[in-house]
């Protein structure tokens, strides 16, 4: 890693600034709106983005001319670069790889059969629930290097394989140690409505009142979360549920956001009454959620890194969504279970390969989308003066090569907040 110093780029091939004077997410035909310029310059101070524009114009610059030697100088030699991606849905803080799971599957069990004979969430409890903080920050920084290596500058991060008070906190603790020895933005998540533990196997209601009373008022007190996710799905927690968690975390300022519809349609209307940043997976919509998930300032994010992992056939219908004006985000659901990616340029490719986005499509919602879908619009997402210097570096003449090129990465550098991250260093 590289301290903060002043930065730019120069004779960027093709920069995708994402700059639009249009208020709001991304939603249909905007999506394909890039802002692509040629022959272009960025220059960064203090981690933040000052100028962009053409090289031959950043280099007549009066302060750059008298500056210039303090000056980190990138000569991105026609090279692709756009923001930053923002991972908007991730779960880092695990200990294992669920390897027998994995194998599981390939003999044909389904997830909830795998769940249903103790693997599955479960399955990474007890190794959380006995690690120690530090352990568990190792694992999550190890992760959020690997981001940063595809591309990624901003990540969310969920706790959710505690599910004790204790465990949860040492969680949302150890995303916090993590991310203060990454020069990136993470956004911590309390995911301690991820499934009913064990202990409260015939108890459903006292987990969710301790999710409420307990875990969500420890979180907030420690300001070691700005979100509160529930997965509302067969098998995990109802809408019902979801609301009283929802209204718990919005008494205690905290944001909110659920897993919803991934094996079954999810009731919508409850939840968006409560203004989630986002609601993610999406396999299953019906239309009446569509059209109200559409009015609202709600971002969709769509994971399909676990359709393919898990070996489903049905991948969300991202058209369908973006025809009704939903607004969409993409996010690797990085996790042990059922998507064990790091990579957003692989995400890129499944949603142009399986859900027939255009590339232009899957990089706004990567980016621009996914800033949204965190309430970090205002700094993230799009290269403009004033946001934080957030960028990626492609080897590539082509933006649309980052999706081509699937399972290779071919990201050259990131700057995360300013500071230079060469990849494999």
């Amino acid at each position: 890693m590289h301290s903060v110093s002043p930065l730019l780029l120069i004779n960027i091939g093709q920069l995708l600034t994402l700059s639009s004077a249009k208020p709001g997410p991304r939603r249909g035909p905007a999506l394909s709106e890039l802002g692509l310029l040629e022959n272009a310059a960025v220059l960064c101070l203090g981690g933040k983005i000052v100028s962009v524009g053409k090289t031959k114009d950043a280099l007549r610059d009066p302060w750059l001319k008298k500056n210039r030697k303090r000056v980190t100088e990138i000569d991105c030699a026609r090279r692709v670069v756009l923001p930053g991606f923002v991972d908007s849905h991730t779960h880092p803080a695990f200990i294992n790889p669920r390897l027998v799971d994995f194998e599981k599957r390939i003999t044909g069990a389904t997830y909830e059969e795998i769940a249903a004979a103790g693997g599955g969430i479960r399955s990474s409890v007890e190794a959380v629930r006995k690690a120690g903080k530090s352990t568990l920050a190792e694992m999550v920084l190890r992760a959020l290097n690997q981001m940063a290596e595809q591309g990624t500058t901003t990540v969310e991060a969920k706790s959710g394989y505690g599910l004790t008070v204790e465990s949860e906190i040492k969680s949302l603790g150890a995303i916090k140690q993590a991310a203060t020895r990454w020069p990136g933005t993470v956004v911590s998540t309390l995911l301690g409505a991820h499934v009913v533990p064990q202990e409260f196997r015939d108890r459903h209601q006292d987990y969710i009142d301790l999710v409420c009373k307990e875990m969500i008022p420890a979180a907030a007190k420690r300001k070691l979360a700005q979100f509160v996710d529930v997965f509302t799905d067969r098998g995990a927690f109802t809408s019902a549920d979801a609301e009283r968690i929802f209204r718990a975390a919005t008494q205690h300022g905290l944001g909110v956001r659920a897993h919803v519809c991934q094996l079954t349609e999810t009731p919508l209307e409850p939840l968006l009454r409560f203004n989630p940043a986002s609601l993610d997976h999406m396999d299953h919509i019906n239309d009446r959620d569509l059209s109200s998930l559409a009015k609202s300032e709600t971002i969709a994010t769509l994971v399909p890194g676990a359709n393919y992992f898990l070996g489903l056939d049905k991948f969300p219908p991202a058209h369908k969504l973006i025809e009704a004006g939903v607004a969409v985000a993409l996010a690797t659901d990085y996790n042990p279970g059922s998507s064990p990616t790091p990579s957003m340029p692989f995400v890129l490719s499944l949603a142009c390969t399986h859900m027939k986005m255009s590339p232009a499509e899957a990089i706004s919602a990567a980016t621009i989308n996914g800033a949204w879908a965190l309430r970090l619009q205002n700094s993230k997402g799009s290269i403009d003066p004033g946001k934080d210097a957030d960028l990626a570096i492609f080897d590539a003449a082509d933006y649309r090569e980052i999706a081509y090129y699937f399972a290779t990465n071919v990201c050259r550098f990131a700057v995360l907040n300013g500071t230079l991250n060469p990849v494999g260093k």
